[in-house]
C-alpha cells in the first residue's frame, strides 16, 4: 500500500537541471486541483529511462511518459491521477528486464521518512518473525531462499547466520559493511542513501536469528549523505520502538551504532574491518577463526553487506521460496551494478540472476558509446578479471563468472571499447591493489609491486617475453600466500588479459606498438612534410626542445630528446604532426 493514493516520480534524463522545476509545476498543478494531500510528488535518483528528456512515472500502475512539456503536466493530472487513464500520445513502455528487490524502493519512497517505508510493508517482515519467535525458522526461510552474500565471496547467508547462532555466547554481534571502494562502484552507497530502512530491518533480523544484542554499520567516511540518512533512520526506528529494548513489547532486545571507515579498500575484507571497528589499524588476520565464531573483541559476529542485508526483509515477507525461483539453480535471486565504462546508459541496474552480458551491455545498456566496437567488460572491481566479447552469451551467475576467470565481486561492470588497451587496464587495477595493500604480508606487499614494475615495463617497450613469464609465477604466488582475498586475487585482472588478449602483451613487446594508443611511452611523434606549414608552433610548444630546424629547412622531431608528452600533437593546427 502507499501512504498516498498516487505518486508521481519525476526525473530529468538529460542534465538533471529540470527535475526540480517539473516537480514543482507538477505539485502547483496538485495544488489548483485540490489534490495535493492525496499525491506525492518523488525526484528518484534513477527511473530506468535514458535519452528521453522529462519522463514522467505514475505509480501504482507503473504509466511512464517520457519527453514530458510543460504543456502535458497538467493532462497527466486530469488523466492519470483523476481518471486512472494513459495519456497516449507520450507513453511509453521501458521494456524493463530488470527486477527490483533490493532496488525496490529506491526512488519510490523517501528515505528520511520512516513512515513511507512503513507504508510500502516495511518492518512487517520483522514484525512476523517476532511474532513467530523462532529463530530457526528464521534461519530456515533463508537456507530456503539460496541467498548467497553479494559482497563478493557468495558465501550462504543462512550458513554464516547458523554458525554464530550456533555459538554458546551470551554476547554477539550483527555488522553492515558498507566499505565500498572498488573504483566505478556506488551499489551500496545508493541503497543506504535511498532506503536505508530495508538495511536496518535486514540487520534487526539477523539480530533476532543468531542472538545478537548489538550492530554496526560500517561506512566509509566519504559516503555524508548515507552516513546522514543511516543515523536518521536509526533515530526513527527507535522512536517507533522497532530498536532498542524490548522491540514491538517483546523480550528482543537489539540496537545499533554507525563506525566509519577512513577510505582504505582493504577494510572491506572481513576481519580487517573488525579491526577498525575496534580502533585498530585496518589489517586482516589468518582465518580460520572465521567472524561468526570469533570476530568482534572476540565475540562471534556476523558481517553481511548492505545489499545482502537489503533482501532479508522481502525474503522473510514473501517466502523463501518466492526468493529461491528467482534466478539459476545455485544462484538465487538478483544482482545489482553499478553499468558504467563505454556504454549509452551508465546506470545502477538490478537483474535477475541468468540473465546475461549480452543483455545487461545491449539491451539495458544501450550498447556501447559513439558506435565504437566493443572489447570486453570488467566485473569484481580490482578482484575480478576481463571478460572477451565472445563469451558474453555467458549468463552472470557466480560459478560462471568465475569459470571465466573472473568474479561477480560487490557489482561494478565497466563497459571497454576499441580504443581500451588491455595492458593498460591491468596495470590500472594492479596499481590500486598495490596502493591499497595494508602491506602486513610479503606476497602481497612484494609481489604486487613487483608485477606492477614489470607492467610498467611492458608498457613502455623495455620488456622482454621473459617479463610475461615472470608475471605469471608471482601471480600464482600471490593467489596461494597472500593472507587475504586483496591479494590473492589481484592478479585475476593481469592472469585475465594474458589470457585473452595475449596478442596485445606481444605487441608491447616484440613490436613496441600499442594499438589502442593509451600507452604514451610507446607514441611515436613525426612530422608529415607535405603538410607542414613551417608554422614553428610545434617547437614552440616543445618542453624538452625536441624539435629541431627553422622555417626555411622545415622541422623533425629528434627521437631521442622526444619525451612522448603530445604537445606537438595538441598545438598542430593542420595536422601535420603524425603518432
Amino acid at each position: 500500500m502507499w501512504k498516498y493514493k498516487k505518486v508521481i516520480l519525476v526525473k530529468d534524463t538529460d542534465t538533471g537541471k529540470e527535475t526540480v522545476r517539473f516537480s514543482e509545476l507538477f505539485n502547483s498543478a496538485l495544488r489548483d486541483r485540490g489534490l495535493d494531500g492525496e499525491v506525492q510528488v518523488v525526484r528518484p535518483a534513477d527511473i530506468n529511462v535514458y535519452d528521453q528528456g522529462i519522463v514522467v512515472k505514475v505509480m501504482p500502475g507503473n504509466i511512464t511518459y517520457s519527453k514530458v512539456e510543460e504543456k502535458d503536466i497538467d493532462l497527466i493530472v486530469r488523466k492519470s491521477i483523476k481518471k486512472e487513464e494513459a495519456v497516449k500520445e507520450i507513453q511509453i513502455d521501458p521494456k524493463d528486464k530488470q527486477v527490483r528487490i533490493v532496488l525496490r524502493n529506491c526512488g519510490n519512497i523517501d528515505p528520511e521518512n520512516i513512515d513511507d517505508y512503513i507504508a510500502v510493508d516495511g518492518y512487517r517482515a520483522l514484525k512476523k518473525v517476532l511474532e513467530e519467535n523462532n529463530r530457526d525458522n528464521v534461519i530456515q526461510e533463508m537456507k530456503i531462499s539460496g541467498l548467497r552474500g553479494r559482497g563478493g565471496g557468495g558465501f550462504p547467508t543462512w550458513m554464516k547466520w547458523d554458525f554464530a547462532k550456533s555459538q554458546k555466547n551470551d554476547t554477539k554481534f550483527i555488522i553492515c559493511n558498507g566499505d565500498e571502494g572498488d573504483p566505478g562502484a556506488y551499489m551500496d552507497r545508493s541503497v543506504l542513501e535511498g532506503d536505508p530502512h530495508s538495511v536496518l530491518e535486514g540487520m534487526i533480523i539477523a539480530g533476532f536469528a543468531v542472538g545478537a544484542k548489538k550492530g554496526y554499520f560500517y561506512i566509509r567516511a566519504e559516503y555524508p549523505l548515507a552516513i546522514k540518512r543511516v543515523e536518521l533512520a536509526i533515530k526513527q526506528a527507535r522512536e517507533k520502538g522497532l530498536l532498542g529494548n524490548n522491540i514491538l513489547g517483546t523480550q528482543f532486545s537489539f540496537d545499533l551504532d554507525v563506525r566509519l571507515g577512513a577510505g582504505a579498500f582493504v577494510c572491506g575484507e572481513e576481519t580487517a574491518l573488525i579491526a577498525s571497528i575496534e580502533g585498530k589499524r585496518g589489517c586482516p588476520s589468518p582465518r580460520p577463526p572465521y567472524p561468526s565464531v570469533c570476530g568482534l573483541w572476540g565475540k562471534p559476529t556476523v558481517i553481511n553487506n548492505v545489499e545482502t542485508l537489503a533482501n532479508i526483509s522481502p525474503i522473510i515477507y514473501k517466502g523463501g521460496v518466492w526468493f529461491s525461483e528467482i534466478g539459476t539453480k545455485r544462484s538465487k535471486g538478483t544482482k545489482v551494478f553499478a553499468l558504467t565504462g563505454k556504454v549509452e546508459n551508465s546506470s545502477l541496474i538490478e537483474v535477475p540472476m541468468g540473465i546475461t552480458i549480452k543483455e545487461i551491455v545491449f539491451e539495458i545498456g544501450g550498447g556501447v558509446l559513439n558506435n565504437k566496437k566493443i572489447k570486453a567488460v570488467q566485473t569484481g572491481g580490482p578482484s575480478g578479471g576481463v571478460i572477451p566479447e565472445k563469451f558474453f552469451d555467458t549468463s552472470i551467475d557466480y560459478e560462471s563468472l568465475q569459470n571465466l576467470g573472473s568474479i561477480m565481486g560487490s557489482g561494478g561492470m565497466i563497459v571497454m571499447d576499441e580504443d581500451d588497451c588491455m595492458v593498460d587496464i591491468a596495470k590500472f587495477y594492479l596499481k590500486f591493489c598495490v596502493d591499497e595493500s595494508c602491506g602486513k604480508c610479503a606476497p602481497c606487499r612484494i609481489g604486487g609491486r613487483q608485477m606492477l614494475e614489470l607492467l610498467t615495463e611492458i608498457s613502455e617497450g623495455k620488456a622482454t617475453f621473459e617479463q610475461v613469464d615472470k608475471l605469471k609465477l608471482i601471480s600464482k604466488a600471490m593467489q596461494r600466500a597472500s593472507l587475504c582475498g586483496l591479494g590473492q586475487t589481484a592478479p585475476n585482472p593481469v592472469l585475465s588479459t594474458l589470457k585473452y588478449f595475449e596478442q596485445e602483451y606481444i605487441d608491447h613487446i616484440k613490436d613496441k606498438k600499442c594499438a589502442s594508443g593509451k600507452c604514451e611511452s610507446l607514441f611515436v611523434y613525426r612530422i608529415i612534410q607535405e603538410k607542414c606549414k613551417r608554422c614553428s608552433l610545434c617547437q614552440r610548444n616543445c618542453p624538452a626542445e625536441a624539435i629541431p630546424g627553422d622555417r626555411d629547412k622545415g622541422y623533425a622531431v629528434d627521437q631521442k630528446k622526444c619525451i612522448k608528452c603530445g604537445k606537438c600533437f595538441e598545438a598542430c593546427k593542420f595536422e601535420a604532426v603524425a603518432r
